[in-house]
């Protein structure tokens, strides 16, 4: 049997207005259902299978969008926010009628790949605490990075809190000179997600992160080619490997 919905709801979803905005297009005959004008805005119809049109011009229907971002820092990782500018007011305004969110966040001075989508699903499976999807960032960090460190990483370090990460991968790309004012640089894999989790780690060692950007996600790496603040659209590509290690994650 295939899926229906109806017509009001798809177009609202498609971004033609409000359903009683909808409602007026379907009462001038605006809107046409294999070919015939629609009669009731409430109509049950086939997104899969019936040709749509508003005006004549057909309309494409996605239940589904996933948007790359590469988050910059002053931006909070949420839907709506009293005080600051959210992830959302980054976005097109074409996609305002997806109801899209972030999955997962990045602290307000993180910059980097941030996902949002509308699957819930995915989402779900992206960010369970059981299915430890690895996650890489950049960090610039006051002090001297080294080998003892990796291995404090690799082992698991305690956080303030008490709690004991999960085996983690230090990359040191820059050992900092704290004498010369140099700082490190890094790149680092995490399996988890706690709060402020890699300034923390960081902290339990006596260092200081002073900069952080996310690089990867599970199998989606940040396009370095999307400017800071910008957003774009997963490749076919991106949104298979995505699709195939949600897949994973789930059996």
């Amino acid at each position: 049997m295939k899926a229906t919905m109806r017509l009001d709801k798809l177009l609202a979803h498609t971004g033609f207005g409000t359903r009683s905005e909808i409602k007026q297009l379907v009462k001038r005959g605006a809107v046409t259902v294999n070919d015939k004008p629609a009669k009731d805005s409430g109509m049950q119809v086939q997104p899969d299978r019936d040709r749509i049109a508003v005006e004549g011009e057909p309309v494409a229907y996605r239940q589904f969008v996933y948007l790359m971002l590469n988050k910059p820092q002053g931006v909070v990782s949420a839907t709506e926010d009293t005080r600051d500018r959210t992830v959302l007011d980054l976005l097109d305004e074409e996609y305002a009628h997806f109801e899209v969110f972030p999955v997962g966040r990045l602290d307000k001075d993180t910059e980097g790949l941030l996902l949002l989508t509308n699957d819930g699903k995915l989402a779900h499976n992206l960010l369970s605490p059981r299915k430890h999807v690895p996650k890489t960032y950049y960090a610039e960090v006051d002090g001297a990075v080294g080998p003892d460190d990796a291995e404090a990483f690799a082992q698991g370090v305690t956080l303030d809190d008490g709690y004991v990460t999960m085996p983690a991968k230090l990359n040191i790309l820059q050992k900092g000179s704290p004498d010369r004012g140099e700082r490190s640089v890094i790149e680092l894999t995490i399996m988890e997600g706690k709060f402020h989790q890699v300034k923390r780690m960081f902290q339990a060692v006596g260092k200081k992160v002073v900069f952080l950007k996310r690089l990867s996600m599970g199998p989606l790496v940040l396009d370095p080619a999307l400017p800071t603040g910008q957003s774009r659209e997963l490749t076919a590509y991106e949104l298979e490997r995505l699709v195939k290690a949600h897949e994973t994650l789930e059996g």
